[in-house]
């Protein structure tokens, strides 16, 4: 798993410490470089899913099966425009943003009220934006959440997608929102709050480098 993969490279920076006679009053800094990344990792990635072998460039941080189960957990899958969403996502794995774009939009041309085709368009236009949160990628996501205000997903998946452009700020408060309007007892709030402390953890680190 991923944390074994961190927990490997650990081992290896202090082996690689004693055997170069690194002073030991620069272990602290190397130390906290590693933990500085590791909580990045957790925060963006899925540290708990199997580690797998490196495949094409086409595969992104966008094609994310632990991101995928979160958001069918809060906005559903078995739905007339969750088989757009679907389809998206077949073509997301296929490394084809452009496609996964236009599957969504004729979804919406259908279903044009839909929240969860307006939250798949802002993370389908992030990633084929090369994950940065162009305007149309926001429009859409500013549609989701007219759509649903009291909804967690957009602001939680908006918050992803400033995660993914490396904006950890903006993603914070985006992210302590999707918390406060995530039901008690929902599956999906404990997921919402494990990224939120690591996110937490990742940006007072930052501020202490």
């Amino acid at each position: 798993m991923g944390w074994l993969a961190l927990l490997v490279l650990g081992l290896l920076s202090f082996g690689g410490l004693v055997t170069l006679r690194v002073p030991r009053l620069l272990w602290s800094v190397v130390g906290a470089a590693l933990m500085l990344g590791a909580t990045g990792y957790a925060v963006q990635g899925s540290p708990l899913m199997p580690t797998r072998a490196a495949r094409p460039s086409a595969e992104r941080v966008a094609d994310d099966p632990a991101l995928t189960d979160l958001r069918d957990r809060m906005l559903g899958r078995y739905t007339g425009d969750g088989a757009y969403q679907v389809a998206a996502d077949a073509m997301t794995r296929a490394g084809d943003d452009k496609a996964a774009v236009q599957v969504i939009l004729g979804g919406l041309r259908r279903v044009p009220n839909s929240l969860l085709l307006w939250n798949g368009l802002g993370m389908a236009l992030t990633a084929h934006d090369g994950n940065q949160v162009s305007p149309p990628a926001l429009f859409a996501f500013q549609q989701a959440a007219r759509l649903g205000p009291e909804h967690p997903a957009p602001p939680f998946f908006l918050g992803l997608a400033y995660v993914r452009a490396g904006d950890f700020a903006k993603a914070r408060p985006l992210w302590a929102r999707a918390m406060t309007l995530s039901p008690d007892g929902a599956s999906y709030k404990r997921d919402i709050a494990l990224r939120l402390a690591l996110l937490d953890r990742y940006l007072t680190m930052a501020e202490q480098r």
